[in-house]
């Protein structure tokens, strides 16, 4: 752990451009993203936040900052009007012209590392705690999230019969877009001791109605969230690829909050433990 500890806080520190120990601690931090959002907060740096983007919705008293707009589509005006003197975003900011005029805007700049694993986690916060130059507290909180990621994960070992999970991020036009290979949403359906039933792409795509027939889930797995991305169960269920899943005959779906499911921070442990439960029944 404190050697990954070390990797993701020097990932921070040659973001910055200048070592560690020759900065003041940021004071007017911008936070691009939920999963970092809520790194910062965790590591007793709340205080320290002027502004967040939309994705960033936890905890409940961060709402009241500044929104700066969608995380991959930033105004670099926006970001800058507030005056920070730290900007952390996750790996997906956007978009990339936006990205270029902040990082040339004389403002620390860092874009935290994107990998959807218990040792992702880690890095992440190590590389938060480094660019806020919180290192103990950040290697304490990289420490306890992993040690209850591990216990969370060490639930799948029971499972003897894994359910095909999967992953819909929006039915728009009756088509299927789901989370492939190396997507933060089959990694969490793995955690939780799940087989993603979409297979042969990566990241989110749009499947082909034979691919979804073929794909036969047990479970549709969802973000609770509505606007032009929700659908109804039976909506769902009616689209002919997925009309005759083992999932329409038992009506499985949950649904589940976007960025505790899908974030990999702080909150990952819940994320598995909560999917886990509601896949198999058990208590999380």
């Amino acid at each position: 752990m404190t050697r990954l500890f070390a990797i993701g806080a020097a990932l921070a520190i040659c973001a910055l451009g200048v070592p560690l120990a020759a900065q003041e601690p940021a004071q007017r931090i911008v936070s691009l993203g939920g999963s970092v959002t809520e790194i910062v907060v965790a590591l007793g740096a709340e205080d320290r936040l002027v502004a967040r983007d939309s994705t960033s919705s936890f905890p409940d008293s961060i709402l009241a900052l500044p929104d700066v707009g969608y995380l991959r589509a930033l105004s670099p005006e926006g970001v800058l009007a507030l005056g920070p003197d730290l900007i952390v975003a996750e790996a997906d900011a956007g978009p990339v012209e936006a990205v270029e005029v902040l990082r040339g805007a004389g403002v620390p700049f860092v874009l935290m590392p994107d990998d959807p694993t218990a040792a992702g986690v880690a890095a992440k916060i190590a590389a938060v705690a480094g660019a806020l130059g919180l290192p103990a507290e950040g290697e304490a909180l990289a420490a306890r999230v992993t040690a209850e990621l591990a216990a969370a994960e060490a639930l799948a070992t029971g499972v003897t019969a894994p359910k095909r999970v999967l992953f819909v991020l929006s039915a728009q036009g009756g088509r299927i877009m789901a989370g492939g290979d190396g997507s933060a949403a089959e990694a969490i359906i793995r955690l939780a001791g799940g087989v993603n039933a979409a297979t042969g792409f990566e990241g989110y795509k749009q499947m082909t109605d034979e691919a979804v027939l073929t794909a036969a889930p047990d479970v549709i797995l969802m973000m609770d969230r509505g606007g032009d991305h929700a659908a109804l169960d039976a909506e769902l269920f009616a689209l002919p690829s997925l009309a005759g899943s083992p999932a329409a005959r038992d009506g499985a779906v949950i649904r589940m909050d976007g960025l505790l499911l899908l974030g990999f921070g702080p909150r990952t442990p819940e994320a598995v433990r909560k999917l886990h439960a509601a896949l198999y029944g058990d208590e999380p």
